[in-house]
């Protein structure tokens, strides 16, 4: 890590986008996010909310699942069903009491174009958070919100605006209470001093900063992300998305206490496994006390084994804050590991190759 750290910015040349920059922001993505939520046009209809389909791929659907992740633990807002469409398909169950947003950053997402024509047939209970394209058009045909979001990004480092004008629509809605809407403000005041904090922590290149360490621990290797399946999965999503794409790095996750039935009984074979893998648990105050105990267990059990782990818990009062606190954190690890890896973090190769070879049918 030494030389790392002595040759940073000779390394940081890789980074021809300057995503460090980028992170480095993130406190402010989040303020100008928070804004654009704010103006933005409601929903046509006044009627409260029951179920929420967010239309999206990749880096503009993670924030409907932290959107899930977090209403479903928020009394007050629990109740409304929420979920996210990867598909060019449409589930059964839209209906017209379906509120349904499309997320494309590029507009021109052909899975959520699809999906989005086929929901307009179905319900006029239409929002859009895109910078522009198809997506806008179709949303302006319909009469539908369209939320316009700044350009100019890579969809992955444009959370802030995926997810935060998203949480604004709800909470402009009739569905979420008086007392969550309350707390939710709160949490979003506290998330944005915890995240100024971590910019500056996690953008200093010394010996101190956290993500580096894990970055240096994990290099050469597969990380393997668990959380509970209550809260974090969609940060166990994000952590294992942004290794994959920035990094180029395989990693894989799994959730408690689910993993702790099959999963954890594969951690024998193939033999010398700490060769190869790592294990990173994130975890929460709030877990449940037997997921707890379950964590406590499976480290005592993946380090007799060799296995190396080690467990993150988001700082913070509010989930939300707890939530980002670890997102960042992640988003920081896979950072350093693709300069690790020696690799630009901002080009996805592999995916440009898919998307040429499927141009050709």
């Amino acid at each position: 890590m030494k030389s790392f750290i002595k040759d940073f910015e000779k390394i940081r040349r890789i980074d021809a986008s300057d995503m460090f920059q980028t992170l480095k922001d993130f406190p402010q993505q989040i303020r100008k996010a928070c804004q654009i939520g704010r103006d933005a046009r409601p929903f046509l209809s006044d009627d409260p909310i029951k179920k929420l389909l967010v239309l999206g791929m990749g880096g503009s659907a993670i924030g409907g699942d932290i959107l899930r992740s977090y209403l479903a633990a928020m009394p007050g807002a629990d109740h409304i069903s929420i979920s996210v469409n990867r598909s060019y398909c449409l589930p059964g169950t839209v209906d017209s009491d379906t509120h349904v947003i499309g997320c494309s950053y590029s507009g021109g997402t052909e899975e959520t174009l699809t999906a989005f024509k086929a929901a307009a047939t179905k319900t006029n209970n239409l929002a859009c958070i895109t910078t522009g394209g198809r997506l806008a058009e179709l949303a302006g045909n319909a009469g539908s919100a369209i939320i316009t979001i700044p350009g100019g990004m890579m969809p992955r480092c444009a959370l802030g605006y995926s997810f935060f004008p998203m949480l604004y629509l709800m909470l402009k809605s009739a569905s979420v209470s008086r007392q969550a809407a309350d707390k939710i403000h709160a949490s979003l005041k506290e998330l944005l001093s915890v995240m100024v904090e971590k910019s500056s922590l996690y953008s200093q290149v010394n010996d101190a900063n956290p993500a580096l360490q894990l970055a240096v621990k994990l290099s050469g290797k597969v990380p393997v992300i668990y959380s509970s399946s209550e809260r974090l999965d969609a940060v166990n999503l994000r952590w294992r998305c942004q290794i994959q794409e920035n990094a180029k790095n395989a990693a894989f996750g799994n959730f408690l206490p689910e993993m702790n039935h099959n999963e954890i009984n594969g951690w024998s074979y193939p033999v010398d496994l700490s060769n190869d893998f790592a294990v990173v648990m994130l975890r929460d105050i709030d877990d449940h006390e037997k997921v707890k105990v379950r964590f406590d267990a499976i480290e005592e059990i993946l380090h007799g084994n060799g296995i190396d782990n080690s467990q993150h818990f988001g700082n913070g009062k509010h989930l939300l804050s707890r939530m980002f606190d670890l997102i960042y954190f992640g988003d920081w690890v896979s950072y350093y590991m693709a300069l690790l890896n020696k690799e630009d973090p901002t080009p996805i190769p592999l995916i440009a190759k898919l998307k040429d070879i499927l141009s050709r049918h």
